[in-house]
């Protein structure tokens, strides 16, 4: 559901990169659309990527919902997609999460995500 609208953006991502970063996980770039978002970050030797992403979209949730940024009740979908990038592919990376509003205008997020997952052989 598209319910990340633009007047939240910008909230919304200033406290996840913070809660990455009290969790020991340096940000590089957060952007995203209306149903979906990017993050690209550094993860803590100490934790998992499940910790992390529980942490994050719990508290995201609780903090969307309790600011009533929105006026629907707010929850992420069950489950995430995560990639590791090596230090060589982190520039475009970057350039593609920061570029998320004019890609999409080219090719809807769920094409493009069932293009990668036949790419690379994977299974949803």
């Amino acid at each position: 559901m598209p319910l990340i609208h633009q007047n939240i953006e910008q909230p919304l991502y200033q406290f996840i990169s913070e809660q990455l970063r009290e969790q020991g996980c340096p940000v590089r770039i957060i952007n995203g659309m209306p149903d979906h978002i990017h993050c690209l970050f550094l993860l803590s030797p100490q934790k998992s990527i499940a910790e992390v992403i529980k942490q994050i979209k719990g508290s995201s949730s609780h903090f969307i919902n309790h600011s009533n940024l929105i006026v629907e009740k707010f929850a992420w979908q069950t489950g995430y997609a995560a990639y590791s990038v090596s230090e060589s592919g982190v520039e475009k990376v970057f350039a593609y999460i920061r570029n998320q509003k004019a890609h999409h205008q080219k090719k809807a997020f769920q094409q493009e995500y069932d293009e990668f997952i036949k790419l690379y052989g994977l299974t949803k």
